[in-house]
């Protein structure tokens, strides 16, 4: 359902829409990095591959703005095993996006929860979609992208900004997204071994 252009994503391009399967969410050990989201997406991947016949991913329809990622459950019939879901998770939550390097078509992020601040709980999620092809994960990929650097542009001149006294903390979170194809990145974590 995504644009079909190929080529780089601009943030002119925003907001795009891709239709995708969700994977699901697991919990992730980090912020960024593909060592981050190789493990739950392998879990997320076999927990999908050991639905009952008959019992599908829920489709979504995920837009990426120059805010954000907004998903929402996409109607499939009369009767749907899944709840409707409308999620946003604003780009300052967003810590880290990737196409797989196993499975290719799979794109994942992870996103900073809130109760960060609170002792004992976990403040990183990973969240996963199927795409419909290699190069459509490829291109969600490069449409974060270009969400992360218009964030980037924004948050460099808030501090750029003389008449701005206090500049909220949030304008220093982190964030990372991993534009080498699966094989680039297989490549490297063979050499760092």
């Amino acid at each position: 359902m995504a644009d079909s252009h190929e080529g780089p994503v601009t943030v002119d391009d925003l907001p795009i829409t891709f239709q995708v399967k969700y994977l699901g969410q697991s919990d992730a050990r980090g912020l960024w990095g593909i060592k981050h989201t190789r493990k739950p997406v392998d879990l997320m991947v076999a927990a999908a591959k050991a639905l009952p016949p008959g019992q599908i991913l829920p489709i979504v329809k995920l837009t990426i703005t120059v805010d954000g990622v907004h998903l929402e459950t996409v109607q499939q019939g009369p009767r749907s095993e899944f709840e409707q879901m409308a999620v946003f998770f604003s780009i300052e939550s967003i810590s880290y996006g990737v196409q797989d390097l196993v499975y290719t078509r799979v794109f994942s992020m992870i996103i900073v929860k809130d109760n960060a601040d609170v002792k004992g709980l976990n403040p990183f999620e990973c969240h996963a979609f199927v795409c419909e092809s290699r190069n459509s994960a490829r291109r969600l990929t490069y449409s974060l992208a270009a969400a992360f650097q218009d964030y980037s542009r924004r948050v460099k001149e808030m501090q750029a900004a003389p008449e701005i006294e206090e500049k909220p903390s949030a304008l220093k979170k982190r964030f990372a997204i991993d534009l080498r194809t699966p094989e680039e990145i297989e490549a490297d974590l063979e050499t760092e071994a």
